[in-house]
């Protein structure tokens, strides 16, 4: 009877056969680093035949296989030379089409006198120059010009800078710079002995002085209002001895008026246009005779004018100016005239010689105000360019520069301190400067439109009066520059104001066609 037991081997080796069936994974290798020393355990072992190892054999003498050392060959950085040459060629030119050449055949010459090419070869029409330009631009770059151009610039601006210019003035101008400094040193010196001498005073005298002070001007009113004139009045000043009141209008009249009556004394008839400003003589109604010439007047024209106090006709017309006369002002000596111009200048008038001594430019756009220093050493001048000079005139050099205003400046004015100064602008503040230390000590945002005028107080500078296009004026206090006192009443903006010489009034007159006086009860 047969068994039924199958012998463990063949039930083995049955496992084995069926097993064989199935196909094993593959597993892949990953090798690191060189494949060198497997390679030569290969070769020297004699694995692969005969075959394998003249195939390798091959290999390495045709230079395909590098098995002979530890060098590495990089493929990106062996490109052929060619293939490189003909890469460059392509960028360039890519950028050649990008780069735009004038078509003027002028502009491409000095486009290549510039880069320090010859700006023509022989045979070369403007077509043929013009690509060559472009051909160059692609290869140095396209702000190769721009580069050039702005060392031009800094080369010429350094040229600029580094010379003087020096313009040969009349003797007449020596003579008036040598008489401005004697006029002016004595001055200076009668000034700081009165600055000692006020500050002998005890600190409680002179503030409880200044708060008198305060409170008059706190305590002003208008107490008289006059038409002036059919059109807006854009001037008016106090004559030296605080009796009369002079108006320049936009009629082409200027009137003389007694205060504080207000009663009109005379018509000055002569402009024929917009009167800009007229102003007295530093000695006119104190020690100048009526027949002498005791007033100046400009206007849109370019005329000015001089006046006597006797006739309603001018003495006498200054000729030079082609353009518009902003403003005049006398000399303290009373023997210069200073005008601006609308041409970017200002000029010094000598009333002996009778001649223009100076035409001094320096503003960029027209200069509207100017003003005197009290000893007569230094005059400012405020400029639309809504910048500001300070000059000495017995030297002719700018001092001092007033950068800071942001819009045109139409007021210069001096304190009778001797180193403070204002200017009124039309970004709607005062800026007060300090020349001694040369700079912007104080910038008062005044008002809510253009400042058209400041004053300071003619006698001791305890407070700046200030004018504008808002319609009103203000008064605020030197040194502390706080509001005082807002002068309203007009019903147009406030072109001019003055403060008479002894301190008792104020004027102020508008576009309303209107001039009032101001009083404290």
């Amino acid at each position: 009877q047969p068994s039924s037991f199958v012998p463990v081997s063949f039930l083995k080796s049955q496992k084995m056969s069926d097993d064989d069936d199935i196909p094993l994974p593959k597993r892949s290798r990953i090798y690191y680093g060189s494949l060198e020393e497997k390679e030569r355990e290969r070769i020297s072992k004699g694995d692969g035949g005969y075959l394998g190892r003249d195939a390798v054999k091959a290999g390495i003498e045709a230079g395909h296989i590098n098995i002979s050392s530890s060098e590495f060959y990089d493929v990106e950085d062996h490109v052929s030379e060619r293939q490189a040459e003909v890469l460059a060629e392509f960028e360039r030119r890519k950028r050649a089409r990008q780069i735009n050449v004038s078509t003027d055949d002028a502009e491409v010459k000095a486009c290549l006198r510039a880069l320090g090419e010859p700006i023509t070869l022989f045979g070369e029409g403007p077509a043929e120059r013009r690509e060559r330009l472009r051909n160059i631009l692609s290869v140095v770059g396209a702000d190769a010009l721009k580069k050039t151009e702005k060392t031009d610039d800094a080369k010429k601006i350094r040229q600029e800078h580094q010379q003087t210019w020096y313009h040969e003035g009349p003797s007449t101008l020596k003579t008036a710079r040598i008489s401005i400094a004697r006029f002016s040193l004595p001055r200076a010196v009668k000034r700081l002995e009165e600055a000692r001498a006020n500050k002998e005073i005890p600190e409680a005298s002179r503030t409880a002085r200044q708060q008198e002070l305060h409170k008059g001007l706190r305590a002003l009113n208008n107490f008289c209002s006059q038409i002036g004139d059919d059109r807006p009045i854009s001037y008016c000043q106090f004559s030296p001895n605080s009796k009369l009141l002079v108006t320049a209008s936009w009629s082409g009249l200027c009137k003389l008026w007694g205060v504080p009556d207000c009663s009109l004394i005379r018509t000055l008839r002569g402009h024929s246009t917009n009167v800009g400003a007229i102003v007295f003589h530093p000695q006119a109604t104190i020690s100048l005779d009526e027949k002498d010439c005791n007033m100046a007047s400009c206007a849109a024209d370019g005329s000015v004018k001089l006046w006597n106090l006797e006739s309603d006709e001018p003495v006498a017309d200054i000729e030079g100016h082609t353009m518009r006369v902003a403003r005049v002002a006398w000399h303290p000596s009373g023997r210069f005239l200073g005008t601006t111009c609308y041409d970017h200048s200002w000029r010094l008038w000598d009333l002996e010689a009778q001649e223009e001594i100076l035409h001094q430019e320096g503003h960029s756009k027209g200069v509207y105000d100017i003003a005197f220093h009290r000893d007569g050493s230094l005059v400012g001048t405020g400029g639309l360019d809504a910048f500001g000079r300070l000059w000495d005139l017995r030297t002719g050099r700018c001092i001092m520069f007033l950068e800071g205003h942001l819009k045109e400046i139409y007021g210069v004015s001096f304190s009778p301190n001797g180193y403070h100064a204002a200017t009124g602008s039309g970004d709607n503040t005062c800026k007060v400067w300090d020349l001694r230390q040369r700079k912007c000590i104080y910038t008062i945002p005044a008002h809510q439109n253009l400042l058209s005028a400041v004053r300071f107080q003619p006698t001791d500078g305890h407070y700046l009066l200030t004018g504008a296009y808002d319609n009103t004026a203000k008064i605020w206090t030197h040194p502390g520059w706080s509001p005082l006192k807002t002068m309203a009443g007009h019903e147009g903006k406030v072109m001019g104001l003055d403060i008479s010489p002894n301190g008792q009034l104020i004027a102020t007159c508008s576009y309303d066609r209107t001039f009032k006086l101001w009083t404290s009860e």
